[in-house]
Formats: structure tokens, sequence, C-alpha cells
């Protein structure tokens, strides 16, 4: 155990939290509580254009919707603060001005034009695309004039251009870049607000991170930070990048395939567990055969040794698996919670819920939690267990396949005579005995009573156990719904 371990999640509130992102920060997560260390939240608000005002929100409900807190960051102070990079200006401004005092870095004038250009001609010859390094020797009265011009700057960074640049993946092993195919980045934009590279070193190193564990996405930009460390004095902290996520069948994942952010499969109804243990093993493995953790077990077990480099392929059905096996894990109550707010929705509970229809709805769960795969199936699943009166079920359905029209009356007629005589508690075992006692008499096999009666009581051939569905409604709209469908085949 290391309490010298500092991790962080460093998301940025330009969107709704990707289901990437929430990988890394459960692996992130995963790794700080294996080693008693800490799991810092940072916010890398600094990209204006495409702040999203609700995303910040989103990001933290989304984490905490999954079990993950965090030890300093939003809501949660901390000594390194502050956690939002818009509050850290002056700290970026103060370093980038700090290279270009020691030569490491340089103001450059170039317009948008003409760097638009540059790139056009540089792409048209098929060579090296970059910055051109025009303005890297500028005189102290060029530099002057450039000012003067009211033509803001920006500040780059001055790569070495000999040697490579090299360092250590936990996960990939080595891996090294030629400094020549590297361009002189922008540290700080225009508008005084640094670009993702400085405020992630900057903030790295001043927060004490330990462990970089993110996507592979940032692999090419890996050594451009450590170029900065080393131009800064710093010590390097240990990276750990982790594999992309490819779509069903490979290629990119996006929206087109489905969902991609937490709050769409929170609200498709997938419950946090499943989704968890689903994107733990989207690139992590335990060395045996188990697929269901709790967080603990899997803070207990956690090793990056057991990440995998390649990359991760999804399988929705593999989360709609898991996620069925949650919901038989959950208690009625539980569960009740879950699916009531769909119920509403549907108009099927009112909001807020009284007590006894709540109580109601609890008792339904166990007669349904089986066939569950997702919370808003709910509604198709048991609708009439809600309404006082269905429709009227098709002439057709009440007709099983072997039986005629006279067999199928017989059946219903039959049950309204011995479910009459039943007591109005509706014991599952009385419902029983009468219903088998009756087909015996009628000389029908049990499923032959049991399908036409399922249809009249439901409108539907599938149901929960049919004594537990005839208890759950109760006698009087049963008997209600029988007579409705003997008025069906009569006609």
């Amino acid at each position: 155990m290391c309490s010298d371990v500092r991790v962080r999640f460093a998301p940025s509130p330009t969107g709704y939290l990707h289901i990437g992102g929430a990988r890394t920060a459960i692996y992130n997560w995963l790794f700080a509580r294996h080693t008693g260390g800490k799991f810092i939240l940072r916010i890398e608000d600094t990209d204006r254009n495409r702040f999203v005002p609700d995303a910040l929100q989103d990001i933290m409900a989304s984490l905490r919707w999954l079990g993950i807190d965090w030890d300093e960051g939003p809501e949660a102070g901390g000594d390194y603060g502050s956690y939002f990079q818009s509050e850290r200006l002056e700290l970026y401004q103060k370093y980038a001005e700090e290279l270009i005092r020691e030569g490491k870095a340089y103001r450059c004038y170039c317009t948008s034009e003409r760097l638009e250009q540059l790139r056009k001609e540089q792409e048209a010859a098929k060579g090296w695309v970059g910055y051109d390094r025009h303005c890297l020797n500028l005189t102290e009265q060029e530099l002057q004039a450039g000012k003067e011009s009211g033509v803001k700057s920006v500040i780059r960074f001055k790569i070495p251009r000999e040697n490579r640049t090299v360092f250590r993946d936990l996960i990939r092993g080595e891996l090294g870049f030629e400094n020549s195919t590297l361009d002189d980045f922008v540290l700080l934009k225009s508008d005084g607000f640094p670009t993702y590279h400085l405020a992630n070193v900057i903030d790295d190193h001043f927060m004490k991170i330990s462990h970089v564990m993110r996507g592979d996405e940032w692999i090419p930009s890996t050594p451009r930070h450590v170029l900065l460390y080393q131009a800064f004095g710093w010590e390097l902290p240990q990276y750990a990048h982790l594999p992309i996520f490819l779509a069903p069948g490979g290629g990119k994942l996006s929206k087109r395939h489905g969902a991609t952010s937490v709050r769409e499969y929170r609200e498709k109804g997938y419950l946090p567990g499943a989704l968890f243990n689903f994107l733990l093993l989207l690139g992590w493995n335990p060395g045996d055969d188990r697929e269901l953790f709790t967080l603990q077990a899997a803070a207990e077990e956690f090793s990056m040794e057991r990440i995998n480099a390649s990359p991760v392929a999804l399988s929705f059905e593999k989360l709609d698996w898991f996620n069925g096996l949650y919901i038989r894990s959950l208690g009625p109550e539980e569960l009740a919670g879950y699916c009531l707010p769909y119920l509403q929705q549907a108009g099927l509970l009112v909001d807020p819920c009284p007590e006894e229809r709540f109580r109601y709805l609890v008792q339904v769960m166990p007669l349904v939690r089986e066939r569950l795969k997702s919370i808003p199936e709910i509604v198709n699943l048991a609708d009439f267990f809600f309404l006082e009166e269905i429709p009227a079920p098709q002439k057709a359905l009440l007709i099983p396949k072997k039986m005629d029209l006279n067999q199928s009356l017989q059946a219903l007629e039959g049950s309204v005579d011995v479910l009459r005589a039943v007591s109005s508690e509706f014991k599952e075992t009385d419902l029983e005995e009468a219903l088998r006692s009756l087909a015996a008499k009628l000389g029908l096999q049990d499923g032959q009573v049991f399908m036409p009666l399922r249809v009249a009581i439901s409108g539907r051939t599938a149901t929960p156990g049919i004594f537990e569905t005839l208890h759950a409604l109760g006698k009087e709209r049963v008997l209600r719904r029988i007579q409705n469908a003997v008025e069906v085949l009569r006609q």
C-alpha cells in the first residue's frame, strides 16, 4: 500500500460524461482505493467556446451514481485547489512567461489566415504538417511591432529538434517519438487561457499526481508533456494509457451505435452496478472467470498489470445480461423504487405515489423481476397490474391452439363460477386447487384452462405465474375481466 499514490480524473465540461471517461474514472478510482492513495477530480474548463452549462453537474452526478467519490475536488475541497482550471490562469501565465525567459518558448504573432494557408501548402506537398517556426527568432523590434499591430500573440513551446523523447508506459512498455516529428505547439492562447498541454502538466505537478491514467488517444500528446516536464525540471509522473473503445463489430464508437453517455444509460433504465461491471471488464480482467464485482471487491482485486493494451469492442448484449443479473439481485422494495418513475411517466401510478399503491408495487415486483432486462420494460410488462380496466382481449388470443370457441367459453365461464367461490383473500393455494379441479371436471388439460384465463385477465399470452397474478390482481378485478372476455367470445 502506498499513501503517496495520487491519481486524477480531469474531465472537460463540454458535454455529458462519456462512458469512455467513466471507465477512465473507474480505473483511477480503483487504483487509488487499492493502494490507499487519493483520487482527485479536476475540472479542465478552459475551452470556453464548447462549455456546456449543466455538464459539470452531470459529470459529478454520474460519477456518484456509479459509486465513485473523490478525495479532493469540487465540493470536496483539498490542499491543492482550485480544482477548476479557469481559476488557475495566473499560474499558467506565470510559467509560460518563465519558459520564454529561459529561451524554451516564444511569442508567435502569426494570424489564423497565415496558419491556414501554411497547412494547405504542407498538405498539398504531402510532407510534414506543423508550425514552421516563422516567429521563433523575432528581434525585439519585430516583437514590439507585432505587439503594436493589434494582433494578439500566443506562446509556443520550442521543441528541441534533436534526439528522441522516450517514456515508459505501465501498460505498453517503452514508447519513443522522434522530436523532429513534433511541432512547436501552443502553450498559451491569445485570450490568456492555456492549452490542454500546459495546464495539464502544471496541474499534475502542483497537485502531486503520481500516476496519469488516461485513454490511449493521448499517447501522441505524451512526448510534448514529457518535454514540458523536462523544461521545467520537474519529476515525471508514471503514465498508463488505457485501451480505446470500439463499436460492436469494430470501428469508432459514435452516437449511431447507441447511447454514449452515462446519463443516457441511466435514463434507459440500466442500474449503476451493471454499468460499473460492464465498464470494469472493458480492458481489465481479474485473472479468472468472475464477472460480478462490488466496488469494494473490485478495489481489492484491481491491478494495473491486468489492464489490456488492445482495443476493446463493446457488446451491448453483455450490458443487458449484466443489467438482468443486477435487477434479479434487488429486493422487491429497492426494485420498486427504480421502477416507480417509469410507471408514473406512463400514467400508471400517480406522483407522488400513495403509500398503499407503493406497497402494491412492491408486491408485484417478485412476479416480474425474472423477465426484466431493463427498468423501463416494467411499463409494458406489468401495466395490466395497475389498470382498473384493460382493453378487450382479441378473440383469437382467447382461443388457444387445439381448442375451439366452446371449450374456451367453458373454461372462462367455469373459472367465473369457481373463482367466485374462493375467499376474498384469493390465496394462491386456494386458486390453484379450484382451477385444477375445474380442468379435470371439464376434461381439459390444466393449460387449456389457464391460457384463456391468462389472456382474459392480462390481455396477453405471457405473464408471471397464473396463481400469483390472480392473487395480485384481486378477486373483483379478476372476475370483471373474465366476464368481459366471455362477452368477447359470445359476440
